[in-house]
């Protein structure tokens, strides 16, 4: 039995298989590349809108307890300084405002408790279907 023309063992029987090295070849770049789209989708997931409204939240609730607390600081120093009516004013001032910063603040921190833990579902999923028909494929 003589071998085909080209040199090449089985050439005349069709295609062979490509090699070992390279099928693991492309099995490593399909996985990196698969593994990259999957850290993508993740980090897209990840900015919710949740977290982006309760920091919003937060800051302006920061911004409301720090008007709250001058306010308190000047009832505190009207009220020592004059004792007069003019303290209740400012007073109330500082407790309409802190009472507007707890509101901000307890709402932000539900919008901020909705985002954690960032869990990115759609990568996760995702992935649990690529390991799958992963398996399936290696089984056959």
């Amino acid at each position: 039995m003589q071998p085909p023309a080209d040199g090449r063992p089985g050439a005349g029987r069709g295609e062979q298989p490509p090699p070992v090295g390279e099928l693991i070849k492309q099995a490593t770049e399909q996985v990196s590349a698969l593994v990259r789209q999957e850290i993508r989708l993740a980090v897209a997931e990840l900015k919710g809108r949740h977290a982006g409204r309760g920091a919003v939240l937060l800051g302006a609730a920061g911004l409301g307890a720090l008007y709250g607390a001058a306010a308190l600081l000047a009832a505190v120093i009207a009220a020592l300084a004059l004792f007069m009516p003019a303290w209740t004013a400012a007073l109330i001032a500082a407790v309409v405002l802190l009472a507007v910063a707890a509101v901000l603040g307890l709402t932000g921190r539900r919008q901020v408790t909705h985002a954690m833990p960032p869990l990115p579902e759609q990568a996760i999923d995702s992935t649990r279907q690529d390991v799958t028909e992963m398996k399936e494929r290696a089984r056959r």
